[in-house]
């Protein structure tokens, strides 16, 4: 079934849904391949291929609403299906907030080409697959006879889909996924094992990183953690890692959205155009862009994909408004996710930074932890390095940072130039000051 034939069979679902009393109805058919291998110990571990169709249906009647799916896609299983589903809409609650967004929110244009499939894609085969998962475990393992395993992993993905609303969307998308890499684990004389990874993801086969250096980095970085261990409590200087540094944003995330606005649990609330951080911070949500891992015409709601400043220089900006919470609070919907986030970079590197410091502790990777989108208050744990005068000294675990993000993003002093390439939150690594730890 090709997306023509999908989008016949959506309006056919959707006209099916009105026919049957629904007042409103929205439809998408997904068509999705995946496939993963993994070694492990120098052996094939995981060989798998999946594929799956399925139609995902909305109904709206009399302010109601309710969600289904099915894998069984042929029209005479799918009507008693629809039917069945439209009936038991109309014993749920009303809900005056639920129905499809406004059609002015639709964009004008869904043909655009966004470059998110890789016409190489069908030419990659198992035999390929398998010769990257080895060698990224071969190289993995060869870096230290300290290491006492390795995993190697490869998986693509390929997918299509059509949207219909009843009220006049139609669109469609496609979009291919390319993930390499490893997790090691090596050996301490302390008795603990520390483990680490490196793993690159892409839009396309060809922009993969080589096995050799994706088991290297694996290895490495797994490597330099032996002998980590906490040190004394303290306020200290805070550099954070390209790819450790959205964990960091999250805390943000959930806050700036309308579900979090509108049940009173965002510390954000009242905060619009309002300085949130350090002028330093300038968050820019683009699905607009070309090849993104994020990229999209619509989002899953047919809401037309802009590019938006969430944060300004330290201002906040924009809220991510879907339509039903929009709808509660009285705002425009803009969308109720993030796509490609891209940020105001600094000029130099995260070893230019490193030297930049005193005394300061490099996170390179949070472990647990919670923050809280209603009052702001965070605690993670750490793992990364100690740096004193400029340089590396050794690594440290067991420590949490904590804090309260109202204040804690206004002590952002730097930015790094180094965005993290294998993403859709192309994050930098992030300077921040008087950061508390607890440790010894």
């Amino acid at each position: 079934m090709n997306n023509k034939e999908r989008l016949e069979l959506a309006e056919w679902a959707i006209g099916t849904a009105i026919k049957s009393g629904a007042d409103e109805a929205s439809a998408v058919i997904y068509n999705t391949r995946d496939v993963e291998i993994e070694y492990r110990d120098k052996k094939l571990e995981t060989m798998k291929e999946s594929g799956r169709n399925y139609l995902s249906l909305q109904i709206y009647t009399g302010h109601r609403y309710s969600g289904h799916s099915t894998n069984d896609i042929r029209k005479p299983s799918l009507e008693k299906f629809i039917q069945e589903a439209v009936k038991g809409t109309g014993y749920l609650t009303q809900d005056e907030f639920r129905s499809l967004p406004e059609k002015k929110y639709y964009p004008g244009n869904t043909d655009a080409d966004l470059g998110l499939v890789d016409p190489s894609y069908e030419k990659v085969d198992s035999s390929q697959r398998k010769k990257i998962a080895s060698q990224i475990e071969e190289v993995a393992r060869s870096q230290s006879g300290q290491i006492i395993s390795a995993t190697a992993g490869y998986n693509d993905s390929y997918y299509e889909f059509v949207r219909v609303h009843s009220n006049g969307f139609k669109g469609e998308g496609a979009g291919t996924y390319f993930s390499a890499g490893a997790s090691v684990t090596v050996k301490d004389e302390n008795g603990g094992r520390p483990e680490d990874w490196f793993y690159a993801s892409s839009r396309f086969f060809k922009e993969l990183p080589s096995p050799e250096m994706l088991g290297k980095n694996a290895a490495q970085r797994a490597l330099k953690k032996i002998g980590q261990k906490k040190i004394e409590s303290g306020i200290y200087e805070m550099l954070v890692e390209n790819r450790a540094s959205g964990r960091l944003l999250s805390m943000l995330a959930e806050p700036m959205s309308a579900r979090a606005l509108q049940q009173k649990s965002s510390f954000l609330d009242g905060m619009l155009e309002k300085q949130i951080a350090s002028d330093k911070l300038t968050v820019i949500d683009d699905p607009l862009m070309p090849g993104g891992m994020g990229s999209r015409l619509f989002d899953d709601e047919g809401i037309a994909a802009k590019k938006r400043f969430m944060i300004e220089k330290g201002v906040l900006r924009n809220y991510y408004v879907d339509n039903y919470y929009g709808r509660k609070i009285q705002m425009e919907p803009t969308s109720g996710s993030s796509s490609n986030l891209i940020f105001e970079y600094g000029t130099k590197s995260l070893e230019d930074l490193i030297r930049d410091q005193k005394r300061a502790l490099l996170v390179n990777g949070f472990i647990g932890g919670n923050s809280n989108s209603t009052t702001g208050d965070f605690s993670f744990g750490i793992v990364g390095f100690l740096i004193e005068n400029g340089e590396i000294v050794k690594p440290v675990n067991e420590m949490n940072v904590s804090g309260n993000a109202k204040d804690f993003w206004k002590n952002l002093v730097a930015m790094g130039n180094d965005p993290y390439p294998y993403g859709s939150w192309k994050t930098p690594s992030m300077v921040f000051t008087g950061v508390n730890f607890s440790g010894l």
